[in-house]
């Protein structure tokens, strides 16, 4: 994350426009992979900002592989989401107007391990055991997403 980290420096907490690359991870059995954050203490799907000059799905890969120590074998667009819904202050103070580029991913491998600084634990989960502690917009489009696909019931 050191563009945006270059940017706090210029413009402190000041609301800044984010562009991430995520991705809900799924068994494709009817459960989604969620990361307990350090940063807000909240869960939610995987993925983090865009570095310069780096595409969307390179990102995506990247943060996954940083993160989780995963490798997405095959990954397929799902949505955007944008606008007053997904805006968020994090409790050190900064502002954010993210540009969630979200994916989906059933087909994946490697051995997990997660980065302590950025996660604190992962879980499956369910339609009927989301946890509350999650942010707006990232339930919505996890709600989304158990509506899109059929095995999810």
């Amino acid at each position: 994350m050191s563009y945006i980290m270059d940017l706090r420096k210029l413009v402190w907490h000041r609301t800044l426009i984010m562009p991430c690359a995520c991705v809900i991870i799924g068994d494709g059995k009817g459960n989604v992979l969620l990361q307990h954050r350090t940063d807000n203490n909240l869960w939610g799907y995987h993925g983090g900002s865009i570095e310069i000059d780096e595409s969307v799905e390179e990102a995506l890969r990247r943060e996954i592989r940083e993160e989780l120590n995963l490798e997405l074998d095959s990954i397929e667009f799902f949505k955007i989401v944008s606008g007053k819904e997904a805006h968020y202050t994090y409790p050190n103070g900064d502002d954010v107007s993210p540009i969630d580029i979200v994916y989906v991913c059933h087909h994946f491998h490697g051995d997990l391990r997660l980065d302590p600084n950025e996660v604190k634990e992962v879980k499956w989960f369910n339609l009927k055991t989301l946890p509350k502690e999650m942010t707006l917009a990232n339930a919505n489009v996890i709600k989304d997403y158990f509506s899109k696909y059929s095995f999810c019931e």
